[in-house]
């Protein structure tokens, strides 16, 4: 077995610009990301590095087209009404939150801000398997008859009903109806202690809550990452 494949080298970056109208700043588009190396297996490096490119060059279009005409539009309607301009905000930034034993995974958070009281964070997550660079969705890592979804379900609800025995409780009074409504198979990233399993803003949570991530043991699972280099 060859350890250096089965852990990536990974340097982040970071890319800020400031889009203008009329010599006013109306956008900052900030994008911090990281550059994966894999010693001695160029093919995996080559397939994460233009996954991880495109999602940025994506955000960068959206940021630079939609966003920034967006912002011109209310910059344009805040001086025609004599209202104070907030400069909008675009922020994506990556998160490893697993590189070990053959397993790269992280999760990408793109925060926004158009105005009013606060912005939204919407997040993303992509798990890839080092040897072959392979994405892998959710259902590879139960047997064929798992009905995975369940198994999962239930060990969410579960650890939501403990959470809602605090003085505060963080979620929605339906929350276990939510839970389930709410469920995607994509939404999911390796940590070091299990399958992290999470939910949009207002998903089944007030804002104030945030992203609600719920972390399943490998035990649960009954998968464990492993290196197969």
């Amino acid at each position: 077995m060859n350890f250096d494949k089965c852990k990536a080298n990974i340097s982040m970056n970071r890319y800020k610009h400031t889009f203008k109208y009329d010599n006013t700043d109306v956008l900052t588009l900030t994008i911090i990301y990281p550059v994966i190396n894999i010693p001695d297996n160029q093919i995996s490096e080559t397939i994460i590095n233009q996954q991880i490119n495109i999602q940025i060059c994506d955000y960068y279009m959206y940021a630079s087209n939609k966003l920034y005409d967006l912002a011109v539009e209310t910059y344009k309607n805040s001086l025609a009404n004599d209202f104070p301009f907030h400069g909008f905000e675009a922020y994506m930034e990556y998160t490893i939150t697993y590189n070990e034993n053959g397993y790269l995974s992280l999760y990408v958070d793109k925060y926004e801000y158009t105005g009013g009281a606060h912005g939204n964070t919407i997040r993303s997550s992509d798990t890839w398997e080092l040897c072959t660079g392979t994405h892998i969705p959710l259902y590879c890592y139960f047997k064929p008859e798992t009905n995975y979804k369940e198994l999962l379900i239930k060990e969410i609800i579960r650890q939501a009903d403990e959470n809602m025995k605090s003085d505060t409780p963080p979620y929605f009074d339906d929350y276990r109806k939510l839970i389930v409504e709410n469920f995607n198979p994509n939404s999911y990233y390796l940590t070091p202690e299990g399958m992290a399993i999470y939910y949009q803003q207002y998903e089944i949570a007030p804002y104030a809550t945030g992203i609600v991530v719920f972390i399943i043991p490998y035990s649960i699972i009954g998968w464990y990452p492993e290196c197969l280099c």
